[in-house]
C-alpha cells in the first residue's frame, strides 16, 4: 500500500530541498499565525524549489475571504488546507485542490460523513496543529475506512509505522517531528520519516491514488 507523505510547516528553501531530496509527496506552507509562518511575499521563492508532481498546499487556519483570495492569487498553490467553513468563503477556482481539516473528538466520523463523499479530510488533534498531539488512533481508522484520510499530529519517524498499521490512512502528515526546532526541519529525521512510512506501508495491501485525485487538482 503506496503511503503518501506530506511535510508541512516549511518556511526555509533548504527544507524545500530536504523534503524533495528525501522522497515527499507534497510540501505544507502555513500562512496562519505560527512559528512556521510564511508571508505571502516570501511564498513563490520556496514554491518554485517544488518540482513538478510534488504538490504544494497552503495552509491556514480558518481564513477570511481576503486573506484566502491575496494566497490564491499570490502563492498559486495545488491545493489549499483549512476547515471546511473557510474555504467556502471564496471562490478557489476550478484547478484547486482542498483538503479538509477536522479535530478529533467523539463526533469526528460524524462529522466526516457530513463532507462530500469525494472530500480528502486531514485529521489531527483537537486545537492547531504543529504542536505535537496526536489524535485518538481508532477514531481515525473509523474516518479512514470511510474518507480518503491525511493522518496528522504527534507522529514522528518512530511512531509512524504503528500508526500507518492501525489507522491504514491515505497519507501522513508530519510537521514538528522532522524538527531540530520549531520551525527548522531536520533532513536527517525527514530521511527516517519517509524511510519509515515507506516500511510500514509495504506490509498493507491497497490502491495508490494520486494527490491530484485525491484532492481534485
Amino acid at each position: 500500500m503506496r503511503v503518501r507523505v506530506k511535510i508541512c510547516g516549511v518556511r526555509r528553501a533548504a527544507d524545500v530541498e530536504a523534503a524533495v531530496r528525501c522522497g515527499a509527496d507534497a510540501i505544507g506552507f502555513v500562512f496562519s499565525p505560527s512559528p512556521r509562518h510564511v508571508a505571502v511575499h516570501e511564498a513563490p521563492a520556496l514554491l518554485a524549489g517544488v518540482p513538478p508532481f510534488v504538490t504544494t498546499v497552503a495552509v491556514l487556519w480558518s481564513p477570511v475571504p481576503r486573506e484566502l483570495a491575496l494566497v490564491l492569487e499570490q502563492v498559486r498553490p495545488d491545493a489549499v488546507q483549512c476547515e471546511p467553513d473557510g474555504f467556502g468563503r471564496a471562490a478557489a477556482g476550478p484547478r484547486t485542490g482542498f483538503l479538509a481539516v477536522l479535530h478529533d473528538g467523539p463526533d469526528v466520523l460524524t462529522e466526516a460523513r457530513a463532507l462530500p463523499r469525494d472530500a480528502a479530510v486531514l485529521l489531527e488533534a483537537p486545537g492547531r496543529g504543529g504542536r505535537g498531539v496526536a489524535p485518538d488512533w481508532g477514531r481515525a481508522a473509523a474516518v479512514a475506512r470511510e474518507r480518503r484520510l491525511i493522518l496528522a499530529g504527534g507522529l514522528t519517524p518512530e511512531n509512524v509505522g504503528d500508526a500507518i498499521r492501525a489507522v491504514r490512512p491515505f497519507a501522513v502528515d508530519v510537521s514538528s517531528g522532522v524538527e531540530s526546532s520549531p520551525g527548522i526541519k531536520d533532513p536527517a529525521r525527514i530521511a527516517r520519516f519517509i524511510e519509515a512510512v515507506n516500511r510500514a506501508g509495504d506490509t498493507l495491501e491497497g490502491g495508490g491514488a494520486t494527490w491530484s485525485s485525491v484532492l481534485g487538482c
